[in-house]
């Protein structure tokens, strides 16, 4: 069993990036918003070295390290919980992961564009979260 976590956030803030970092995997990461559509999936073994000294005390037939499942999800606009952008895939997605990670943008450079054409971290939050309850609270009713 794993943990499974959700890479979330605004489209064109890092969430791939952020993905390739922490996976290896070297998907497209790419300066326009959606390059992500289909979400993209890595699993990355978690280090712990008490492996090995528990292993010479137990002897197991195997050992199986801890594994973190990260999947990179497509950027999140405000009114997906109405099915804008591709809000309602994105939605679909997120349900099925045990936590959120949240990406944020919180840097400044013209040649990056932003989907609300200013880089306001505070604002992009509350979108997100917004966006994540008013799909809960349609879930619910």
């Amino acid at each position: 069993m794993s943990l499974k976590c959700g890479i979330v956030g605004l489209p064109n803030v890092g969430k791939s990036t952020m993905f390739n970092a922490l996976t290896k995997a070297g998907i497209a990461a790419e300066n326009y918003p959606f390059c992500t559509i289909e979400p993209n999936v890595g699993i990355v073994e978690v280090p712990d070295p008490r492996m090995a000294e528990l292993a010479k005390i137990v002897n197991p037939q195997r050992m199986q390290p801890a594994i973190v499942e990260f999947v990179d999800i497509a950027g999140l606009v405000a009114g997906a919980s109405k099915g804008e952008g591709l809000g309602n895939q994105f939605l679909a997605n997120i349900r099925e992961t045990d936590a959120i990670v949240n990406v944020v943008r919180c840097f400044d450079d013209e040649n990056v564009v932003h989907v609300a054409g200013k880089v306001d971290p505070l604002s992009d939050i509350e979108v997100i979260l917004t966006e994540l309850a008013l799909a809960d609270m349609a879930v619910v009713e």
